[in-house]
């Protein structure tokens, strides 16, 4: 009986308020997506049972993946096996081309499951190999280094080839530009002169987009650029739609409308739960993308803040520990994971609300995504693991 306890045991010394906030998350959004998924499960009255029974298994699989992580994760075993790591990611990546993708991308691997759609979506762990990949080459590195490609060019290559994978064959943009946002920020933590140059460039051109794109998206003149971008016609239409989605609100914006709509409606305390209208429409990605806007037409504003308070809970401990910890490894590990959640949560609030373009980026542990659910909680076991070695006195 006790080793079936231990199986469910985070290690001794890890931080009980980033478990309880990681477990709070995730029964809140079980039962979100149950609510939100009644609308679909209308004349299909297995739908509901079957997504209920799908994302408590990815659940409980993500549950027993953060426990091995926090358990078993070291930084010695990732250097021994990090070419393994990398090939394993670029394999799995290119294996999505050889399998039907969903929407406009191609960036799911089915799983063989007659009559129901099951799939695994590899850029969504790629996220975790890119913290730890970037964390044992960059960090804690003492070795002398001829020149800045020297140091660098096996994580850089890596991450590169992984980004052009998922723009340009997978053809998701949003994922593409999730996963290189937690790279750059990963790259940023070492304090190395050799990477100062490169830093101090990365921060510019990070200023200089962010202007950009407020710019392209809130003057005239964007509007005429954004027709020339080099994207598909349905990227184009999303990016139009956050200026003004009523140009084609029975189309392109018709997703966004019905969101705004649930965000006006509920108000502070909402219409209570279960009470959504929007999910009983015909209002797209109601379980997924955007479940933000059912949770708060049916739970108001302090729906959203309970989702907040659980977010910047977990963002302030792993900040807590990395501001702590002097070793470069754990920093950047701490700090990707951080900003794994921070870049999905702007990204998905952003994209409901209508202040950015819609990316397609799940709100993590909310909406219905398995392999979102499971990446996020192995992410958070490893950042337990360090905290844990940390306080053991393992890592200084």
């Amino acid at each position: 009986m006790k080793k079936i306890i231990n199986l469910f045991k985070m290690p001794s010394k890890s931080d009980f308020i980033l478990h309880v906030a990681i477990i709070g998350l995730a029964v809140f959004g079980f039962v979100m997506v149950i609510s939100a998924s009644m609308g679909l499960s209308i004349g299909d009255n297995r739908y509901l049972v079957f997504t209920g029974a799908k994302l408590a298994i990815f659940t409980f699989i993500g549950y027993m993946g953060m426990v091995f992580c926090a358990k078993h994760f070291t930084f010695e075993k990732v250097a021994k096996n990090s070419m393994i790591l990398m090939f394993g990611t670029i394999i799995a990546l290119m294996a999505c081309l050889l399998f039907a993708g969903s929407g406009g991308a191609k960036a799911w691997i089915r799983l063989p499951i007659p009559g129901r759609e099951v799939t695994i979506q590899p850029s969504e762990f790629a996220k975790i190999i890119f913290m730890i990949i970037l964390a044992t080459y960059l960090g804690d590195d003492r070795k002398k280094y001829d020149s800045w490609w020297e140091f660098v060019k096996i994580p850089v290559c890596f991450v590169l080839i992984c980004v052009c994978i998922v723009w340009f064959l997978q053809s998701d943009f949003g994922s593409a530009v999730v996963l290189f946002l937690i790279a750059v920020f990963c790259y940023l933590i070492p304090r190395k002169p050799i990477l100062r140059i490169s830093q101090y460039l990365l921060v510019m051109l990070g200023i200089i987009g962010i202007i950009g794109v407020v710019l392209m998206l809130y003057t005239k003149t964007g509007e005429n650029i954004i027709y020339s971008l080099p994207f598909q016609q349905y990227q184009i239409n999303r990016i139009l739609s956050s200026i003004n989605p009523f140009i084609d609100e029975y189309n392109t914006g018709y997703q966004l409308i019905n969101g705004l709509v649930a965000f006006a409606t509920g108000g502070l305390f909402g219409k209570g739960f279960g009470n959504s209208v929007r999910k009983y429409t015909d209002f797209p990605a109601s379980n997924t993308d955007f479940i933000l806007a059912i949770v708060v037409e049916e739970l108001g504003f302090v729906g959203f803040l309970v989702i907040a308070i659980g977010y910047l809970t977990i963002i302030f401990v792993l900040f807590k520990y990395a501001f702590r910890i002097r070793s470069e490894k754990a920093k950047i590990v701490l700090v990707g994971v951080a900003m794994y959640m921070f870049i999905h949560f702007l990204f998905n609030v952003g994209g409901v609300t209508g202040f950015i373009p819609l990316t397609g980026v799940p709100l993590l542990m909310i909406s219905a995504g398995g392999s979102s659910t499971t990446s996020l909680m192995m992410a958070i076991g490893i950042a337990q693991a360090i905290i844990s070695q940390y306080r053991k006195g393992l890592i200084i």
